[in-house]
């Protein structure tokens, strides 16, 4: 038995023998044909990498070992431009097709068994300058990997009527050859399968260092040549839906999140930005036609080339500003990270600043914490003249102040202060009593309501006449209100050719609130607090009829919005007078007084911050004008003399402890 074992191994071993010279004659009878075909060519050497394990071969036993010492100590392969590659790989035959040269890589045969495939030398003379990009045999590459898929059949159709050969990844791959597009796989360049559930595609040298090779450089180029990597003109990648996905209605599991952090795409995006003197880079599907109409002409234009480059590095900016702030509200309930970055898109540049000398633009806040959020920023324009800077922050201001009202209400602004605000359950009175408060700055001044427009508002807007003459029809910079009927709309789109007509939506509470200064912003939270956040604590000898403690609060929720220093009065939910942006809140009670006039006896007056004084000063003037109750935050060192001063009177005071300061 033993006799016939180790024959039938000297028999296994000898046609192993056999085996691997006739594959060795082929080989060389094959390297012949190309050689006599072929001026360059190029030669590489294969060995086994130093592993510990040596796998089993298809024609012995495990414990048989015969045929590992029979194996060749190399085989070579030969490669060139537009041919079939011919490996002897151990014990299997190799044929890889490539419509331009093959990349050098790791391979693992059906045994398990790893190769490491290297440059041996050059064929030619002329193959120092020899280039194994598929530029090099005629063709461009561009490298295709996206998950928004919008107009790929398109751009795919594009390049390849160009004569680019399209490498591309998984899913686009897929959608490209439904689209009728050849298809080079990236798998097919790196020789490794995509893995890791798709976190490793394509972050490999084959991919990076034909997108990053400086065509310039003739070092750059030569190791391209050494280890078999073609270059790509052309990269067009966008990322996984990170933003979306984390916004989605009723938000994303914490793995979920990280899962749809992409790696590879902005690893992609940010070499062929910095690259772009050599590689054109594309994020936006909206850039496909002037992409393929730039390849067309075939032009070098460098700053074409530089602002694709921008669009791509901010695509990632962004992209990382909504991660970085995705995880830190995963980790950290502080508002305040130690690094913020807020993300801002272009909606409109504006014909100019607060001054005609200084040029604007208007941009959206793109943070995840302004999805769904509300704000003037996100409002539909339905009619007029194109936003100015001024028209921003004025329809801002009045959109939320009228915004916090419960009841239906009117709210007119000049200059950022609301200059007149009525609550009604008849809104047609309330937009009258609104107007009324101040008719004069109300003119060229923003209406706005919290209820839907319909046709009879629409109507009373366009034709209402000014209370000062009772004859010159109001006219305004812009309207905005939460919806419109569209009867109501069409009415009021005929008022004026240059009205404004906004829809907006609320904005939402816990908002951070920013704002600028010379070299830095200063961020804190939105005043959201409304009356019914707060307690109007009595101090004084007098209680408030409920009907005055109504009008006190509707005063104070008026001068929240008003400019420091800020004094309301207000009546029956009607804002009869304020003074605003005062050095001192004296001289804001006496512009108050003014406006409201004979109206002010029984009124109510809010203040937005404590009064220093009282005797022969605010407190006492607002006495003796005829207000019967004052609502203020408290909090000076002579309170005392604001509680006598009031007792004396017969006013009553309540604290709210609570400021509201507007600078």
């Amino acid at each position: 038995m033993f006799i016939v074992h180790s024959a039938s191994k000297l028999v296994d071993s000898f046609a192993i023998h056999l085996l691997t010279v006739a594959r060795l004659l082929t080989v060389t009878l094959l390297s012949a044909r190309l050689l006599a075909h072929h001026r360059s060519l190029l030669g590489f050497v294969c060995l086994p990498s130093l592993s510990p394990q040596i796998p089993e071969s298809p024609f012995t036993s495990p414990d048989d070992q015969t045929t590992e010492s029979l194996r060749p100590a190399h085989v070579r392969f030969f490669t060139t431009p537009n041919t079939s590659l011919f490996l002897l790989f151990s014990t299997n035959l190799l044929i890889t097709h490539s419509s331009s040269s093959f990349s050098p890589c790791s391979l693992r045969n059906s045994s398990g068994l790893h190769t490491s495939c290297r440059p041996l030398k050059a064929m030619a003379a002329q193959e120092a300058q020899f280039s194994t990009s598929a530029s090099a045999s005629g063709d461009r590459q561009a490298l295709i990997s996206l998950s928004d898929k919008n107009n790929l059949a398109f751009l795919g159709n594009g390049l390849q009527s160009l004569g680019y050969k399209i490498v591309s990844t998984g899913g686009t791959a897929s959608a490209l050859e439904s689209a009728g597009v050849s298809v080079t796989k990236v798998e097919e360049l790196t020789c490794f399968p995509e893995m890791l559930d798709g976190r490793v595609k394509t972050l490999h040298p084959n991919i990076h260092g034909g997108i990053l090779a400086r065509r310039d450089q003739k070092h750059h180029m030569e190791a391209l040549s050494n280890h078999g990597i073609g270059i790509f003109d052309v990269v067009v990648v966008n990322l996984y839906p990170f933003y979306d996905k984390v916004t989605s209605t009723g938000g994303i599991e914490f793995e979920d999140g990280i899962e749809n952090i992409d790696i590879g795409g902005p690893a992609m995006i940010r070499a062929a930005a910095k690259n772009h003197k050599d590689v054109l880079v594309v994020v936006d599907s909206e850039d496909y036609p002037t992409l393929l109409e730039y390849l067309k002409v075939d032009k070098d234009d460098q700053q074409f080339r530089r602002k694709l480059a921008w669009k791509a590095f901010q695509h990632v900016a962004s992209y990382d500003s909504a991660v970085s702030e995705w995880l830190w509200r995963q980790t950290s309930e502080d508002k305040f990270p130690p690094s913020l970055t807020v993300p801002l898109s272009l909606k409109s540049p504006l014909r100019y600043g607060e001054n005609p000398h200084q040029k604007a633009a208007f941009y959206v806040d793109k943070s995840l914490s302004e999805v769904n959020a509300g704000g003037i920023a996100t409002a539909i324009q339905h009619h007029g003249k194109e936003m100015s800077y001024n028209n921003y922050l004025d329809a801002d201001a009045a959109w939320n102040c009228v915004s916090e009202f419960r009841s239906p209400t009117c709210v007119v602004v000049k200059h950022t202060n609301p200059c007149g605000v009525a609550s009604r359950d008849d809104i047609l009175e309330a937009y009258r009593l609104a107007v009324k408060a101040d008719p004069v700055s109300a003119f060229g001044g923003i209406v706005a309501f919290n209820i839907e427009v319909d046709e009879a508002l629409a109507k009373e807007i366009r034709e209402f006449r000014s209370p000062t003459d009772g004859e010159t029809r109001m006219f305004y910079e812009i309207v905005v209100a939460p919806k419109y009927s569209k009867k109501g709309l069409e009415i009021l789109c005929g008022k004026s050719k240059t009205l404004r007509i906004l829809e907006a939506s609320k904005n939402e509470k816990g908002k951070l609130s920013l704002r600028q200064v010379g070299g830095g912003w200063l961020a804190q939270d939105s005043d959201d607090l409304t009356p019914q956040d707060i307690q109007f604590n009595v101090v004084s000898k007098k209680s408030p009829q409920e009907s005055e403690l109504s009008d006190a609060e509707f005063a104070w929720l008026c001068v929240k919005h008003v400019k420091s220093n800020a004094i309301v009065l207000a009546k029956n939910n009607c804002m009869l007078g304020m003074g605003s942006g005062q050095p001192n809140r004296r001289e804001s009670l006496r512009i108050a007084l003014k406006k409201a006039g004979e109206e002010v006896k029984g009124a109510s007056l809010a203040s937005d911050a404590f009064f220093p004084f009282a005797w022969k000063d605010a407190v006492e003037e607002a006495c003796e004008s005829g207000v019967s109750v004052i609502a203020e935050p408290g909090g000076s060192i002579r309170d005392g003399d604001a509680i006598d001063c009031c007792n004396k009177y017969g006013v009553s005071l309540v604290f709210t402890n609570m400021r509201h300061f507007r600078h």
